[in-house]
């Protein structure tokens, strides 16, 4: 099997460069440190020896170019890899990886040195399937980053390989690192014709063998409540408060169909964030479907209770925002399910069973989908994403890159 000796150093460089987005910012990308980020990726795929490397101007997405070494690659798809620079919102500063060798599968791994802080089996059972793994954990104060600096590392890991190895045969290979996937922006403005490949992948799945093209369809609503706010010694009959009017809202949805009571296809409403006084409130909601009927009817069922209440209450107290985010990938791909076999071909070819159901979530590729170049997500090894028990294995993370080497080699037969 091909040897990466520069990939776990290049993750662990990755993940301490504090990388994350910002949902309130206005600006592309997000944040000023996914703008160094990039222009420190752009360095060092023109050190590696990639082409027409550049930093586009539209998306933020740091693109460059594999060419082909084939005598002619006239019929040979142009193969695009894609993964987010970006982490999640949770304390990402002052990263301090640590590696477990030779992991049994089996101990609780003290993650602090008051070792207070315990990556335990107990609560995350899939430690069970790292049995003799190196793993690579956070301190437990801060996330770990490889959601999605492991599909990072792993693509340009395999890029670095294939110009080293010439004697390899490959069609061109497009790679594109890009910002704020984590607010859901970084690919709204996605250039397919800038990017240049016919098929593409992100790798930015979790354990091994993911392979990913059904994803939610997602939504977001946005809900301000107007009170009328007076001395509660007289607020009979004048008195509007905006925290129960917003309670009210709340409690007309389903109360079972939320996160914590749903799995597999089933969707749900998840409120993300409350605020509120007696003079206004807010409620922020997250929508989520496999189904795009389903999902219409559940972002119709929000506007109709919004407006249920403001004709109870004779005025228009509640104002609502209903926005979409992404759509299910499976409607583009489905259509030609050339790129998933081509995925299911190399991970089989490599003794990997492909692991395929639907996504309870996204990625970059659900909107890249939709934009005409079907995109589906394969594994990058991370587990526990966006926390303090965030893990990645050393050599899941090594099956990764072998993933993106075979795809490469079969595109090009």
């Amino acid at each position: 099997m091909p040897n990466y000796p520069n990939l776990v150093p290049r993750f662990l460089e990755y993940v301490k460069k504090e990388t994350r987005s910002d949902e309130n910012s206005t600006t592309v990308p997000s944040t000023q440190t996914q703008v160094q980020f990039a222009k420190d990726i752009a360095v060092e795929l023109t050190a590696i020896g990639l082409k027409n490397v550049r930093i586009s101007a539209k998306s933020g997405y740091v693109f460059a170019e594999l060419p082909s070494n084939l005598a002619d690659d006239s019929n040979v798809k142009k193969v695009g890899f894609l993964a987010h620079m970006d982490t999640a919102d949770f304390n990402a500063t002052d990263v301090k990886p640590k590696i477990v060798e030779n992991y049994d599968g089996e101990s609780d791994i003290a993650l602090d040195d008051a070792q207070t802080i315990m990556l335990s089996p107990k609560d995350f059972p899939n430690l069970k399937n790292y049995q003799g793994h190196d793993l690579i954990t956070t301190d437990g104060t801060t996330l770990l980053g490889a959601d999605d600096k492991a599909g990072v590392a792993e693509i340009i890991t395999v890029m670095e390989y294939l110009v080293a190895h010439p004697e390899i045969k490959h069609g061109t290979v497009m790679i594109g690192i890009g910002p704020d996937e984590e607010i859901g922006t970084g690919s709204l403005n996605f250039d397919v014709a800038e990017f240049g490949a016919d098929i593409a992948y992100t790798v930015d799945g979790g354990p091994l063998g993911e392979l990913e093209y059904e994803t939610f369809n997602a939504a977001q609503a946005k809900l301000k409540f107007l009170g009328k706010e007076v001395h509660p010694a007289t607020a009979k009959g004048v008195m509007v408060n905006a925290i129960q009017l917003a309670m009210d809202y709340h409690n007309m949805l389903p109360k079972d169909e939320v996160p914590e009571k749903t799995e597999g296809r089933q969707g749900f409403f998840h409120v993300i964030d409350v605020n509120g006084s007696v003079a206004e409130a807010s409620l922020a909601y997250i929508i989520r479907d496999h189904d795009r009927e389903i999902f219409e009817q559940r972002k119709q069922l929000m506007l109709d209770n919004a407006a249920k209440m403001n004709a109870t209450l004779g005025e228009e107290r509640v104002l609502i925002e209903v926005k979409d985010q992404y759509y299910n990938m499976r409607e583009v791909i489905e259509k030609d399910m050339t790129v998933v076999e081509l995925a299911k071909e190399a991970m089989k070819n490599l003794g990997i069973t492909p692991e395929i159901y639907p996504v309870r979530g996204g990625t970059d590729g659900s909107t890249i989908s939709f934009m005409g170049l079907p995109t589906p997500n394969i594994f990058a090894g991370g587990e526990n994403m966006h926390g303090r028990y965030e893990y990645v294995s050393k050599q899941v993370m090594q099956q990764a890159a072998d993933v993106v080497l075979e795809i490469i080699k079969l595109a090009a037969k």
